[in-house]
């Protein structure tokens, strides 16, 4: 690796920092009034406090020295900043227990919940038009405790996106107020995926694996909502979709920032109700 790939590398990196850094606010609690990072009708993109803070383990915390390898901008945007769609429709379960926004031409389906679930428990799968997978909500997810994590199998991480989003949820060690992000960990490339979660990730910009979970108030079980539940830097021989991956940092930039897909998901997220 030549000395300029290097220093290209950490320009990305550090401009990724700057950038969240510009966006947060004042505070490092992770309450704020929500807004969009993309994809507001506004055109505002004021991200979370917690998401230009560098405490160890926080969704907002950056990952430093991340952008070893050539990170050149590498991803033309599909449609232009902020783009959403035009008509917007409204999910509603039978129980009426959660609801979210989604696009009008996209698709919300239930299915069977995952075994072990907790009773009442939902499991609600979106895809778009094509019918192509883009997110699920499942709730009444039993509680279960983060896997060990070896420092040396620890990667590094990027918060690219992290916003405040008012859901119940059960507070303690190792947890925030919740917020819809999207994350990249490092790999052999560079793999992201977006969600809701309250749990911190790794210490130092460090981690096995992201996850995308909200610990729910105390009997109702843990939720998730997002493209998949723990991010985590595949091998080679495995499968990554539905998660994405990128060759370069700036990719993920562009993904989040000048397309409609995650303006249109990051809204769909953040519209979540659930009743307690």
């Amino acid at each position: 690796m030549t000395g300029t790939a290097i220093s290209r590398g950490l320009r990305i990196a550090a401009a990724l920092a700057l950038a969240a850094t510009a966006l947060a606010g004042c505070s490092s609690d992770g309450k704020g009034t929500p807004a969009w990072t993309a994809g507001s009708p506004g055109g505002s993109s004021t991200a979370d406090p917690s998401a230009g803070t560098a405490s160890p383990g926080a969704p907002g915390a950056s990952a430093s020295g991340t952008a070893s390898g050539t990170a050149s901008a590498g991803a033309s945007a599909g449609a232009s900043a902020g783009a959403t769609a035009a008509a917007w429709k409204t999910f509603t379960d039978p129980g009426k227990t959660v609801s979210f926004d989604l696009p009008q031409e996209w698709i919300a389906q239930s299915v069977a919940p995952a075994p072990g679930t907790l009773p009442a428990a939902l499991k609600i799968e979106v895809k778009d038009a094509e019918g192509r997978y883009l997110a699920t909500l499942q709730t009444g997810l039993p509680a279960q405790a983060a896997g060990a994590c070896a420092a040396e199998a620890a990667k590094p991480y990027v918060v690219v996106s992290s916003v405040p989003v008012e859901l119940p949820h059960r507070g303690g060690e190792g947890t925030i107020d919740p917020h819809v992000v999207f994350r990249v960990i490092q790999g052999y490339k560079y793999f992201g995926s977006y969600g809701i979660t309250n749990v911190v990730g790794g210490a130092e910009g460090k981690a096995c694996s992201l996850q995308n979970l909200v610990r729910g108030p105390d009997g109702k079980g843990d939720y998730s909502f997002g493209d998949l539940a723990e991010l985590k830097a595949f091998a080679p021989d495995q499968k990554v979709a539905p998660a994405k991956s990128f060759d370069t940092l700036a990719q993920a930039d562009a993904y989040v920032n000048a397309g409609s897909e995650f303006a249109n998901v990051q809204r769909m997220l953040m519209s979540l109700k659930i009743k307690n």
